[in-house]
């Protein structure tokens, strides 16, 4: 089962989310949470798989809880809740390590979709258009003349692959548009993950744009 916390300042989407998740047999949801405090007690106590979490909420925010809870190391891989006016939010939690986020109006089966994918750690760029636009919003303000050492130890194909994986493109996508096996595309994103010392495509996606990696 894959056991799933839910934080939000609003009843009624708590309540909207935990049916949609309830209704699958392979998710539970373990407890929810009004406000941002509440949400860090309740993965310490819980330690729940996935923690869909509001960004905007009382007292402490969405964004603060996010990093105590990344800060804290557990398993718990975290899924922002979001609408496009907070944006700007949902990509310092990108940075922060946050799996991916959601838009509130997603269909039920996309947001299960998500949940299972954030649970295996498969493919953690979720909706890549939407976070392709925010990304390419708010990473664009400030980017350094030379790359940092780590980025230069990259092969010339990781490099390619970090390049296609900052596009949105799946493993299957990139081995198609590159003409290797799905399996060495997933040994070229360990290497470039390990090379730059990040959590998870997510991450490289945000370390791609600011470097100007991609255009």
């Amino acid at each position: 089962m894959i056991r799933v916390a839910i934080a939000d300042d609003q009843q009624l989407v708590r309540s909207g989310l935990r049916t949609i998740l309830e209704a699958e047999g392979d998710i539970t949801v373990i407890g929810e949470a009004a406000d941002g405090k509440q949400a860090v007690e309740l993965v310490r106590s819980e330690l729940p798989d996935v923690l869909l979490l509001d960004v905007q909420m009382p007292g402490t925010d969405g964004l603060a809880a996010a990093e105590q809870i990344l800060d804290d190391s557990t398993d718990c891989k975290v899924l922002m809740l979001t609408t496009f006016d907070l944006d700007e939010y949902v990509y310092q939690a990108l940075r922060l390590g946050a799996a991916g986020f959601l838009l509130k109006d997603m269909l039920g089966e996309d947001i299960v979709t998500a949940v299972r994918q954030a649970a295996r750690g498969v493919d953690a760029l979720l909706a890549p258009a939407v976070t392709r636009r925010l990304i390419e919003r708010f990473a664009r303000t400030s980017r350094p003349t030379t790359q940092p050492e780590q980025v230069r130890a990259l092969t010339p194909r990781e490099l390619d692959v970090l390049k296609l994986i900052a596009r949105g493109m799946s493993n299957a996508e990139i081995a198609d548009s590159l003409t290797i096996a799905e399996t060495t595309v997933k040994t070229h994103v360990a290497r470039i993950l390990m090379k730059l010392d990040l959590r998870d495509r997510i991450q490289a996606v945000v370390v791609a744009n600011e470097l100007g990696i991609v255009d």
